[in-house]
């Protein structure tokens, strides 16, 4: 049985515990040994970054220097296409063959808007979902098909993620985080402190970069 191989993908302008601390303790949970960072280049769903793709991997790098459960893939930043995650997924799928165990970290928002996904119907077929809660999210899917769906393929044990390479949706009890990036975005550009959301080593980044100033 192989490990449990596990992508995290966004925009990570600025990475900060939002993204780390749910998805360490979702690693706990379902015995994921390492956790991928997957920086978006130009993401399909939102504004471009305020910071270049450059920066926003130094700051994953003085995020993860201290956690030794993640690390970095810079692929989608070498596309000029948009980050379609299926087609990094399709890509993974044949570097790691056809029974390595995959899953895809998202968010509870991204579950709910699954459906607005490029090719979301094949996603299932490459990778399992491993699902973080987000605060302030409904529970369910937003039409009763999506639910269904969402049904048919949840696992109920852990084990399931680990015996087949594809195929199933975890939903994690993670604690919940009440920060984005755009908050501290927000809040860089007024000044005020953002200790408490991200790390003393990426502030300590965004400083010496002049990062998110007017």
């Amino acid at each position: 049985m192989s490990d449990l191989y596990a992508l995290f993908g966004g925009t990570f302008d600025p990475i900060h515990y939002g993204h780390l601390r749910p998805v360490t303790a979702l690693a706990q949970q379902v015995g994921l040994q390492k956790v991928t960072l997957l920086p978006n280049n130009v993401p399909p769903h939102r504004p471009q970054p305020e910071a270049s793709a450059q920066q926003r991997v130094a700051m994953l790098r003085c995020a993860i220097a201290d956690r030794p459960l993640f690390d970095i893939d810079t692929r989608e930043l070498t596309r000029t296409t948009p980050s379609w995650t299926v087609d990094t997924l399709e890509t993974l799928r044949a570097e790691r063959g056809a029974q390595q165990p995959l899953g895809f970290i998202i968010g509870q928002d991204s579950l709910l808007t699954l459906g607005k996904w490029h090719r979301w119907q094949e996603l299932l077929s490459l990778c399992h979902l491993l699902v973080c809660q987000r605060p302030g999210y409904a529970a369910q899917m937003a039409t009763p098909e999506m639910q269904q769906w969402l049904d048919a393929h949840r696992a109920h044990e852990v084990q399931q993620l680990h015996r087949a390479p594809a195929g199933h949706i975890w939903l994690a009890d993670t604690p919940l985080f009440d920060i984005s990036a755009t908050e501290i975005r927000q809040r860089r550009h007024h000044g005020q402190d953002c200790a408490d959301l991200l790390p003393a080593a990426v502030i300590d980044y965004i400083d010496r970069a002049g990062l998110y100033r007017d």
